[in-house]
């Protein structure tokens, strides 16, 4: 137990005094809580979503289908397949010598690790996206952004995740098990080459791009539903602004505030490593915090519906006591209402029959 020259455990860093240590049963306990939550709230969002498009084949809401479907069954399977490893892991005591010889489970581990970090993060940048068009250029997404294109962009994101969670082995450069000997990933210590702090950079990096886009694609969709609201006079969008902006809102927040702390750590590392114990604490702290965001997701984007936001403001409004703002009746969904208004406003016949409006009523 102590051949710290074996072939298979060489350069692993599996044998050495470690500068972080966790409690077998809180990290037991935070890995079973989290793996049961995951899976409980993304089947959840499943079922909604099967059921959701068995009533809607609108090509309209095709897209966004789609697109949630692709997110929801990545988080239930990162949560599946690293949740099993992390248990698996706690129950052999990590003890990495004997279930991980030739190094095998350690890869796996962190070919997981990234794929499903990555994959959610460039999911929800494509439904932003997908959403900006939709609201921006209803008739371009009407007639571009069928169901075979989004398909397509989904196994395009979903192949480049893999490459870049492939691209270590590929180099020969296996991943490396943490500090705290629970869980697998880039070279986070003694960072002292080149291509080490490339796949730090390149994760981290990806990341934050993908957050920079949903923000920037959110802030465009709610300024125009927000400019579309107050130009347009008709009353049956003002339920549907209500309630994507609430959905932008709690997206922008859980994406920003779940894994920001984890992307800049490993930038911070990659750019100026630092090999102390509050690093090791700090990762595993944001590390946690990125599962929160893999949890939340079937909530933000599936869960947080108008029904749920009309019983809410219901209920708020019998505590109050008062009406705090003039709900309209829930018509339509979110995006063909998205689209019939914003097609109204832009389609220049509409102009000319609004123009035409006073000629007629002074005749």
């Amino acid at each position: 137990m102590n051949s710290s020259k074996s072939p298979g455990l060489a350069g692993f860093g599996i044998l050495k005094n470690t500068t972080c240590h966790t409690e077998k049963k809180i990290s037991v306990f935070f890995s079973i809580i989290f793996m049961t939550v995951g899976i409980l709230s993304n089947s959840l969002a499943i079922a909604i979503l099967m059921k959701a498009y068995q009533r809607f084949r609108q090509k309209s809401k095709a897209s966004f289908l789609l697109l949630a479907s692709g997110l929801v069954v990545t988080d239930l399977f990162g949560h599946l397949i690293n949740g099993a490893i992390a248990v698996f892991v706690y129950a052999s005591d990590k003890d990495w010598i004997r279930f991980n010889q030739s190094n095998i489970l350690c890869s796996v581990f962190g070919i997981c690790m990234v794929f499903f970090g990555l994959c959610p993060l460039f999911l929800g940048s494509v439904m932003a996206v997908e959403r900006c068009i939709g609201v921006t250029k209803p008739i371009f997404h009407s007639t571009k952004m069928t169901s075979k294109h989004v398909k397509m962009m989904l196994t395009m994101v979903c192949l480049f995740a893999v490459l870049i969670a492939l691209l270590p082995i590929l180099r020969f450069r296996a991943y490396q098990i943490q500090a705290s000997r629970t869980w697998c990933f880039y070279k986070t210590e003694h960072v002292d080459d080149w291509e080490d702090r490339f796949y730090l950079l390149l994760f981290s990096c990806l990341g934050l791009l993908a957050l920079a886009i949903s923000f920037l694609c959110n802030a465009v969709t709610g300024i125009t539903l927000l400019r579309v609201k107050f130009k347009s006079q008709q009353r049956q969008g003002r339920s549907h602004h209500f309630e994507t902006i609430i959905q932008l809102l709690a997206i922008m927040c859980v994406s920003c505030i779940c894994w920001s702390p984890f992307l800049v750590t490993m930038a911070r590392i990659g750019i100026n490593e630092s090999d102390s114990k509050g690093t090791c604490e700090t990762i595993l702290f944001a590390l946690r915090m990125a599962t929160w965001n893999q949890i939340l997701d079937p909530w933000v984007y599936i869960l947080l519906r108008k029904a749920v936001l009309k019983n809410l403001y219901k209920i708020t409004r019998g505590c109050c006591g008062v009406q705090i703002i003039n709900l309209h009746m829930w018509e339509l969904s979110s995006i063909k209402n998205s689209l019939k208004v914003a097609a109204i406003s832009e389609s220049p016949v509409s102009s000319k029959q609004i123009n035409l409006q006073p000629l007629s009523s002074v005749g």
